[in-house]
């Protein structure tokens, strides 16, 4: 009765990772973040090839109900992969408001070396 989660699982797998390797190819998708999806993709594939590994693990860490196991590592990856998400746009954010404040400078100083708008205070 395993048998089609295990083919399902291995495709599924497979399938992400192939269109991961295409978003990344036409550069829809940047290589740090495909990383990501190529774990995931591996996950995927390791459980369709070795469907109760997850159970074992967690038989191991002392979980009664394995497929609880399995909804709480999803739910911990996804809130991983959030947290890094918000990392990074806190990171952008930062850039872009300096490369903001850069460019008001330069265009003041422009604006200066042209002898345009220099008398005048703007907002």
């Amino acid at each position: 009765m395993t048998l089609p989660f295990t083919w399902v699982s291995i495709a599924l797998g497979g399938f992400v990772a192939i269109g991961i390797l295409i978003l990344v190819r036409r550069n829809h998708l940047v290589v740090s973040h495909a990383v990501w999806w190529l774990f995931v993709a591996g996950c995927s594939v390791l459980i369709g090839v070795f469907p109760r590994l997850m159970d074992w693990i967690a038989e191991r860490i002392g979980v009664h109900y394995p497929p609880i196991f399995i909804v709480a590592v999803v739910v911990a990856g996804m809130l991983i992969k959030m947290l890094t998400m918000d990392l990074q746009l806190a990171v952008n954010e930062r850039k872009i408001r300096s490369l903001a404040q850069r460019i008001a400078i330069l265009e003041h100083e422009l604006r200066k070396a042209r002898g345009v708008g220099v008398d005048r205070e703007e907002p």
